[in-house]
């Protein structure tokens, strides 16, 4: 008897609440919702097909810029049918075992972005500093390297989050008050001590993510460093619109990660409405926004899709 008791006791599903205080405007705040997940969707699919089927894309710029589009894809792929589900149909309920599938591809493809951000600051280092043997330093060996390890970290750092929720017990309370099956939002639920669930969650989030800035960080101050050596002016204009629009995806990504960070642990005054919003926001914008600065600031790649659009209308 004592061993039945001892075992974790989980719900067969959980609630979503989607966003609390907010329930009667779900179908309004839904639309923009579809409305990033279609953009994102499309738009990274369109960097995929572009990058693989031209030729003149493979190069390590564009491999890091591919991977950064799956990862995309899956980070909001991972959470929005279910989200805008409930939105739409009111389809509050998912199974534990889904709700723990979400809550690992979040940490893991999280953790991937962010390592993929690096890897592509170390890219435009090489390429600016060291352009006559940037192809010789980042092989493609090398970049498929590069990206298992990124993988690997990502799938080292979330699997512990698996085993560490599952010997949760979950006694009576199984309401998510969240959009999607966040961890610190799971595990609160819990009737049992959560401290190591909650240590390992902020040490992860601190670490990887405080890794990754203070490398991206140095890569450009090294960079700029370089640029501003050039002696000629278009010779900096350029390298400048070169790093421009991997900045801006950067900085998208960290500020609303911050963000996110900042109002959990310390916006105890931030209504719970906002702090779910900005949870959401934070896997939608970044996947959306990503294919759009890069198309519009990558003479290849806007080239390459106004020829397709060309192409088709002719057809």
């Amino acid at each position: 008897m004592s061993s039945v008791n001892s075992t974790p006791r989980h719900p067969s599903t959980f609630i979503l609440i989607g966003i609390p205080g907010l329930e009667a405007e779900h179908i309004w705040i839904s639309l923009p919702f579809f409305a990033m997940y279609i953009t994102a969707f499309i738009g990274n699919c369109i960097i995929l097909y572009v990058v693989k089927t031209e030729r003149s894309l493979h190069v390590p710029m564009y491999y890091f810029l591919s991977m950064l589009a799956a990862t995309d894809l899956v980070l909001s792929t991972s959470v929005s049918p279910k989200m805008l589900a409930l939105f739409w149909f009111n389809s509050r309920e998912i199974y534990f075992g889904n709700c723990l599938t979400q809550l690992i591809l979040v940490l893991c493809f999280s953790s991937i972005e962010s390592g993929i951000f690096l890897a592509m600051a170390v890219d435009r280092y090489v390429a600016i500093c060291n352009p006559l043997r940037h192809s010789v330093i980042l092989s493609n060996p090398v970049i498929a390297r590069m990206g298992l390890a990124i993988l690997i970290r990502g799938l080292l750092v979330s699997i512990p989050v698996c085993f560490l929720v599952i010997r949760l017990p979950f006694c009576s309370n199984n309401v998510v008050l969240f959009s999607y099956c966040g961890h610190f939002a799971v595990v609160k639920l819990s009737c049992a001590d959560t401290l190591i669930n909650t240590v390992y969650g902020l040490s992860l989030s601190i670490l990887v993510v405080g890794f990754d800035v203070t490398f991206t960080v140095l890569s450009y101050v090294m960079i700029l460093r370089v640029v501003f050596r050039f002696p000629s002016k278009a010779a900096r204009l350029k390298a400048f619109s070169t790093c421009s629009s991997h900045i801006c995806v950067i900085l998208t990504f960290y500020i609303l990660a911050l963000f996110t960070f900042l109002t959990h642990e310390f916006g105890r005054n931030i209504p719970l409405s906002a702090h779910v919003m900005m949870a959401s926001l934070y896997l939608l914008l970044p996947p959306m926004f990503n294919p759009i600065i890069y198309g519009v600031n990558t003479k290849q790649i806007r080239c390459q899709v106004l020829a397709m659009v060309r192409f088709n209308r002719r057809r």
